[in-house]
């Protein structure tokens, strides 16, 4: 078997990645977050959370390779470096990195094939969903909140599937933002830009579309008006991963042709 052979995932993508790999054998120990798939939460030991972990049993599963993800995890990963481990941190955060993670994560556990097969796949299955949403007659404004005291709109990844969906991210230039406070937005920003439909996805908390239609104002917006408010679980569409495009994309199209059959021929705009 090449490559490490005791791997710990601080994050949940590359637990992910690493059983569609088939290489769940070689992770001795995970974030206590990781969801999918479910089997790893009865499998494989939770060790950590996302900004907070405990070196010393870190340590003791005397991992060759610990992989962590962006400057959230910048710390912990510092704190690992300086007791001895080797450590990677991925930092995507676009659909085209995130395939990149998933390739170079199968190469370095010597399965190149196999993610390779798989980012094919994905790259397919982007394809057919642009082509679906270039047929559209139109194009819903979609407002995806990413969590809701301060309103945060998506991010980069969650622009980009929204696009493939068919729909028109209200604050795509927002999301390219390198941070969480960058994306930021008021009450009045969400007015302004009158969006069709309100997805909800606040981080785990469970999306509670009546305090979203009783906000100031809110009634009046088509996606309140018409009751196009719905929710993605974060795991679903916040962590970039395979999930994306396995769960997000299908997800987002599903409430864009829901769009496109109630409300599309009554819409003001």
């Amino acid at each position: 078997m090449q490559g490490p052979q005791r791997i710990v995932c601080l994050t949940t993508e590359t637990v992910e990645v690493l059983y569609l790999l088939e290489q769940q054998a070689r992770i001795v120990g995970m974030s206590g977050y990781t969801t999918r798939p479910a089997i790893a939460r009865l499998e494989k030991p939770k060790i950590s959370g996302f900004t907070s972990a405990k070196l010393d049993k870190i340590l003791a599963l005397k991992p060759d390779l610990v992989l962590c993800f962006s400057d959230m995890q910048a710390d912990i990963a510092a704190s690992l470096v300086k007791a001895g481990c080797e450590v990677h941190i991925f930092n995507q955060r676009s659909l085209a990195q995130t395939l990149s993670m998933l390739q170079r994560l199968g190469d370095m556990v010597g399965a190149s094939d196999r993610a390779r097969a798989l980012v094919a796949q994905y790259q397919a299955s982007m394809t057919t969903a642009q082509a679906f949403a270039n047929r559209l007659p139109r194009k819903p404004r979609i407002y995806f909140e990413e969590w809701d005291s301060p309103m945060i709109c998506g991010i980069g990844w969650v622009s980009e599937l929204i696009t493939l969906a068919g729909g028109v991210d209200c604050f795509a230039e927002l999301s390219q933002a390198p941070s969480a406070a960058a994306r930021v937005v008021t009450d009045a920003q969400v007015l302004a830009a009158q969006p069709d439909i309100i997805i909800g996805s606040w981080c785990g908390k469970k999306f509670q579309a009546h305090t979203v239609q009783a906000r100031p104002g809110w009634a009046s917006l088509p996606a309140v008006k018409h009751a196009q408010l719905y929710e993605i679980k974060s795991a679903a569409i916040l962590q970039a991963g395979p999930a994306l495009f396995t769960e997000g994309l299908p997800q987002l199209q599903a409430i864009v042709q829901r769009w496109q059959q109630s409300v599309a021929s009554t819409s003001p705009h």
